[in-house]
């Protein structure tokens, strides 16, 4: 490893499913002479994409886990992690963005930015991640590049500036012309590897002339020197290179590249814009909190001798161990070291290190600062800070969306039940939207995630991997409880029996809000002595974990208490626990309590044939048609539909449009359920307690 932290960028590739970020980084790494041969992702040999390690991802064609390389290219070495564009695996995302530099967003020329194009681009804002943008597919037919520069204007927001124009498009696409170097340039040889500049075809001049000047205005906004040339009309290519990048690190103009990974054309001047305008890790502004002084902010250096600080931001569960993806932002993590948990506290040896290229792995001697690498053998959760000795810093945590749909599972014998228990404890712990637990009532066992997919997916690993069976039973929404009303309670606990006995007695109202829980003690005069009010906080919220409708967490409740009772002798925590429940109970039956369900974002593709048909069947699932949107043959249709009306969408997706429609749904918010269905709800959760009475 050359130690130049100004030669390294890490970069992520994210982008909407089937955009083409697996090819591309295929091609980035043949360009680069990682691999030697290139294969496909949905390849006829049977090989499989490099990044694409796992069985399911070659089988599927899509990317279940984000996966890290890196190479090197004109004296720069480049990290890259391929994640996922499926939002069920929104979390690779989030933990790849999280320890990332730079962006590449792909979009597909034909389908522009789509739904899962914005939720990535939010990502990205979220952790102020700048980005270039690739217009990949140039060659498929209905191709337009420049719509989709206009889409990122409109719909994204970002300053998008067009960097290369493409010398023809479709079936006709040879190359393109590179607006700052003002050459033509085409990809010969076999597999595009060799690169020929030459003069801009003449019946382009007038676009390419145009799309210049746009681009020089642009640019010029962070550059006076870039201003004073344009005006004098003799503009040098190295300022012109210095003032796009001085606004791409502000994340104020989004370069744009145009290209085709599949037809190989393209790829090299895309890491070109790499090693030029995105950043090294010196440039980026990186922040930890220092857990003995009040969680203050500290400004991390990229000083490879200032005590070290690294982030453990995935965990994989490899041959020989848990395996730890780290980030170093300061220090340097040598092989021996001893480094601190600042979460537990605990202090680790580290034993080998190793720098991955996929599913591969070479060892190495130490990670400095702004590399990633990764860790055998380190026992820890992700998204854990580790420190030199002496340090207590957390690195800021990255967002984890809560799960929307749970199952349950029944292992088919007794060696599945322990194969599947070890299956579930290292998933939970290297994914954090997959929650499991017991339901107390059923004995079940219930997984939880972020959508169909992402629970399929984790079966079909239980069973491959650890050769565990098991049986799902019908999916369960997460469901919640609220009140719609204000109502008041006045709850005496009492109970004797020889021996001390319990007394608490606890009034007040509770009312709908727009927090998830809140607590307010108007108590005057000390009604209820001051220790036992934090009991009573403490009662409501055991209560809340289980409303009175479904059994299903309430949330949005204001609890205020005004008035109470102790006992001298019998008044205690558990009576006074014990007083709140029962009081919460007694305010929420006449609260006039209503069921919520997750609503979901759907965005459909399809064929305008179907357009119709599609809109018809978001209606029957009581789906709200937000608005259409028409790119050429293809129709998005964007809707909010519950997502208990969502199980076994694809397959009818797939029959009412001949299998040539797509979705992707995330979560959007809680909504109150029509009163029809909430009491279809309610009656079958007293059936199901009857028979289990």
């Amino acid at each position: 490893m050359k130690k130049d932290p100004e030669k390294v960028r890490n970069i992520g590739i994210s982008a909407h499913i089937d955009a083409g970020k697996t090819t591309l980084t295929e091609r980035m790494l043949y360009y680069t002479n990682r691999i030697h041969a290139i294969h496909d992702v949905k390849g006829k040999d049977g090989v499989g994409a490099t990044m694409d390690f796992m069985e399911l991802e070659k089988e599927r064609g899509i990317t279940i886990t984000s996966a890290a390389t890196y190479c090197e290219w004109k004296d720069h070495e480049i990290n890259i992690i391929d994640t996922p564009g499926h939002v069920d695996f929104t979390i690779e995302v989030e933990r790849a963005l999280r320890v990332l530099d730079g962006g590449v967003l792909v979009l597909c020329s034909v389908g522009g930015v789509q739904s899962q194009s914005i939720t990535v681009d939010r990502q990205m804002a979220r952790y102020k991640v700048p980005c270039i943008a690739f217009i990949n597919k140039c060659d498929r037919s209905g191709a337009n590049p420049f719509r989709v520069i206009d889409q990122l204007r409109e719909k994204l927001h970002h300053n998008a500036v067009a960097l290369q124009v493409p010398i023809g498009l479709e079936n006709k696409f040879e190359g393109v012309v590179d607006l700052v170097k003002m050459k033509a340039i085409y990809f010969e040889g076999q597999q595009g590897e060799k690169i020929r500049e030459a003069e801009i075809p003449a019946e382009l001049m007038p676009e390419v002339e145009e799309r210049r000047e746009a681009l020089i205005d642009a640019a010029s906004m962070f550059s006076e020197e870039l201003m004073e040339a344009a005006l004098e009309g003799d503009v040098p290519e190295d300022l012109l290179v210095q003032a796009i990048r001085e606004g791409t690190l502000k994340r104020e103009i989004t370069p744009v590249m145009v290209g085709s990974a599949y037809k190989n054309k393209g790829v090299q001047p895309l890491l070109d814009g790499v090693t030029k305008y995105l950043p090294h890790p010196g440039e980026v502004v990186n922040k930890a909190l220092d857990l003995d002084n009040d969680e203050q902010e500290v400004i991390l250096s990229s000083d490879v001798d200032a005590p070290l600080v690294a982030l453990a931001f995935k965990l994989e569960e490899g041959r020989y161990g848990q395996l730890t993806y780290i980030r170093v932002y300061q220090g340097n993590l040598k092989k021996g070291d001893f480094i601190v948990n600042s979460r537990t506290g605990r202090k680790v040896k580290v034993g080998r290190v190793v720098r991955m290229h996929a599913d591969e792995m070479e060892d190495i001697q130490e990670i400095p600062a702004g590399y990633i690498g990764a860790l055998f053998g380190i026992d820890c959760a992700s998204g854990d800070t580790f420190t030199s000795p002496g340090l207590r810093y957390s690195m800021t945590s990255m967002h984890v969306p809560e799960p929307v749909i749970s199952l349950a599972i029944v292992p088919e014998d007794n060696k599945s039940q322990q194969n599947m228990s070890k299956a579930l404890s290292r998933f939970t712990k290297e994914d954090p939207t997959f929650r499991v637990r017991v339901d107390h009532e059923t004995g079940d066992t219930i997984i939880s995630g972020m959508g169909e997919l992402h629970l399929e997916v984790y079966i079909e690993r239980m069973k491959r991997e650890y050769d565990a069976i098991v049986h799902t039973g019908a999916p369960q929404v997460a469901y919640r409880e609220a009140i719609s009303r204000m109502a008041e309670f006045n709850y005496t606990h009492k109970k004797q029996t020889g021996g001390a006995g319990q007394y608490g007695r606890v009034a007040g109202y509770m009312e709908p809000c727009e927090e998830e829980f809140e607590f307010v003690n108007k108590i005057v005069g000390g009604a209820i002595p001051t220790e036992f009010i934090s009991s009573v906080e403490k009662g409501f919220k055991s209560a809340l974990a289980k409303g009175l409708l479904l059994g299903f967490p309430v949330t949005g409740i204001r609890v205020v208490i005004n008035d109470g009772q102790a006992h001298a002798v019998d008044s205690s925590d558990t009576a006074f626990q014990a007083a709140a429940r029962g009081a919460f109970k007694e305010g929420f039956k006449k609260a006039k309590p209503i069921i919520l369900e997750p609503i979901m974002k759907v965005a459909v593709e399809t064929p305008s044939e179907f357009q119709g048909a599609v809109m018809g069947s978001l209606n029957q699932r009581r789906g709200m048609i937000l608005g259409t949107q028409d790119e050429g043959e293809m129709c998005v249709i964007e809707a909010e539909v519950p997502l208990s009306e969502m199980f076994g969408y694809s397959t009818d997706l797939r029959s009412s449009t001949q299998g040539k429609a797509q979705f992707t749904m995330e979560f959007a918010s809680y909504r109150q359920v029509p009163k029809s269905i909430a009491e279809e709800l309610v009656k079958k959760v007293q059936e199901k307690n009857k028979k289990a009475a």
